[in-house]
């Protein structure tokens, strides 16, 4: 198992919460769409699942981000990192349409970004 040390860097912390959030996307809502028609407590554990891998990625892509950014800039960094999976999973995997919404969405954490990152 590599070190933290040998993955460290802002650009690795984002990587691996980009991957940890594609893994957090799908065991939060591709059920409803794949396992519609299963009882809830099958969703849940397949869910659980999935999101075992998003927690290998997240745990250490926080601690490697962690050396470079506050907890705040942290959660920021995290919702950025959210949107930007889920919209493309909203309409490309789950048919959903396009929302000017999700536009305003974005501009709101940026608005975050900028008040988190400001000092």
């Amino acid at each position: 198992m590599p070190s933290l040390t040998s993955l460290t860097g802002p650009g690795s912390f984002v990587g691996l919460l980009i991957l940890s959030n594609v893994f957090m996307t799908f065991a939060w809502y591709a059920h409803l769409k794949n396992l519609s028609e299963k009882p809830w407590w099958i969703a849940a554990f397949i869910s659980w699942g999935i999101a075992f891998f998003e927690y290998m990625l997240q745990v250490p892509g926080n601690r490697i981000g962690f050396q470079y950014f506050s907890l705040g800039q942290l959660k920021i960094i995290q919702e950025v990192i959210t949107l930007g999976v889920f919209i493309p999973f909203a309409i490309f995997y789950m048919d959903e349409p396009f929302k000017t919404d999700y536009l305003w969405a974005g501009l709101c954490l940026l608005g975050a970004v900028y008040f988190i990152f400001r000092n």
